[in-house]
């Protein structure tokens, strides 16, 4: 083989190697992306079927059941517009009730409610996810304008 070719095969196995590489990454990043939708998207059908999202909004007051003994809870996520109940087997964080800002990972289940595997809730009295704050206020619900972070000037 002269030199030419070799060169030409190496330069073509890097590509071909780059490439896939590219490929895999992309197909990971996919598979782990978490899309934010309120309950009013969720019940209109927004979040692709089968697959994994964050649901946010407030929760409802007098609506968070727990069963005697057991890790199980559920309650209700409002966007003021619709609700969605929501079920989940887990230690709540410790800022979780009623009344707060919410964002719960998990799957939209075939009867409407929804199976979250992680919930979160406002680390403390300044802060609410942005998509939830942006939300409220786009539904009219007072929020005050104070976000986690340095402020850009």
């Amino acid at each position: 083989m002269t030199p030419r070719k070799q060169r030409m095969l190496t330069v073509g196995l890097v590509v071909v190697g780059v490439s896939l590489a590219v490929a895999l990454a992309l197909q990971a990043f996919q598979e782990n992306l978490l899309f934010f939708y309120s309950p009013t998207q969720a019940i209109a059908g927004e979040p692709p079927e089968g697959r994994k999202f964050r649901l946010g909004g407030l929760v409802e007051q007098g609506s968070m059941a727990r069963e005697p003994g057991e890790l199980k809870v559920s309650f209700i996520v409002t966007d003021l517009e619709n609700t969605i109940p929501v079920s989940y087997a887990g230690v709540l964080p410790d800022l979780f009730r009623e009344g707060q800002g919410v964002v719960a990972h998990g799957y939209l289940q075939p009867d409407g409610s929804f199976l979250a595997e992680e919930v979160l809730a406002k680390h403390d009295e300044n802060y609410m996810a942005p998509e939830v704050a942006d939300l409220l206020a786009e539904q009219g619900h007072p929020v005050d304008n104070t976000r986690a972070g340095p402020e850009k000037n």
